[in-house]
């Protein structure tokens, strides 16, 4: 087994950090202060996107009727993970995560609860190997019925815009009709102080990831049937109603969710 370097920081560990999450060291910590002295928004901008997969799963399990998904670069476990979700409202969900972070493998345990009904998995696959993540999802999910693939801020990782598009779309073609796509990731367009912080933090040595502007974001849905309100700052998706009763706001993350005629 890869060994974990805990003497550096790294990017899953500082946004568990910034979740809430335990899995992370002091440098991971220290690294993550460091950023939201820069940008404090940063803490808000890993919630929205939290928040807004939550909402997501939600909608394709008790409005879209899915009962499989396929989740891609899921990242350290934190809370509301998606087969908590999904199984929470339909206790027979299949999910299937993959990941290729020897640190998200050492967690990975935590992803692997379920109900007795359903079931969970977890593949360890590179998001750039998307026959071999096909093949191993089938081992947990049945092919012919529609999967919601779920990329959840990782097609920020690929640095080509044109080969992540072709990476969701070869994922994509895999599955079935009335599958669907559910993507957010870090957008441009809506944050200076986000894209100076991150523009700034990709400088550092650490694994870039990259905000794209909002229409390369909406060409991952290129073919597919938008589910209303389209690709939207994530806090504008099907928003909950707020406690306090105020209008959500705007921010540096865009996602959206789509089905496959």
């Amino acid at each position: 087994m890869t060994e974990i370097d805990t003497s550096v920081p790294h990017s899953a560990r500082i946004w568990n950090y910034w979740l809430g999450g335990k899995d992370n060291y002091p440098v991971d910590e220290a690294a993550g202060d460091a950023y939201t002295a820069v940008f404090p928004g940063i803490v808000t901008i890993a919630r929205g996107s939290r928040a807004f997969l939550g909402r997501a799963i939600r909608y394709l399990v008790l409005e879209a009727g899915v009962r499989q998904f396929l989740d891609v670069g899921t990242g350290l476990p934190t809370v509301d993970n998606t087969h908590e979700v999904a199984q929470r409202h339909a206790p027979e969900a299949r999910v299937v995560y993959v990941d290729n972070d020897p640190l998200v493998l050492a967690h990975a345990r935590a992803l692997l609860t379920s109900t007795p009904e359903g079931a969970t998995a977890y593949e360890d696959i590179s998001l750039f190997e998307p026959d071999r993540i096909l093949r191993a999802a089938g081992r947990t999910l049945d092919p012919g019925r529609p999967t919601a693939l779920v990329l959840s801020g990782i097609l920020g990782h690929v640095a080509d815009h044109d080969r992540a598009r072709d990476l969701v779309r070869h994922l994509m073609a895999g599955l079935p009709s009335g599958s669907y796509l559910c993507v957010n990731d870090g957008s441009r367009g809506t944050d200076p102080d986000y894209e100076a912080a991150q523009d700034g933090y990709n400088e550092t040595g650490a694994v870039p990831y990259f905000l794209r502007p909002v229409d390369q974001i909406e060409a991952y849905f290129e073919g597919l049937e938008m589910v209303d309100p389209g690709v939207v700052s994530v806090p504008l998706w099907r928003p909950d109603p707020s406690p306090d009763g105020a209008a959500p706001r705007p921010i540096g993350q865009h996602g959206g969710l789509a089905r496959k005629p």
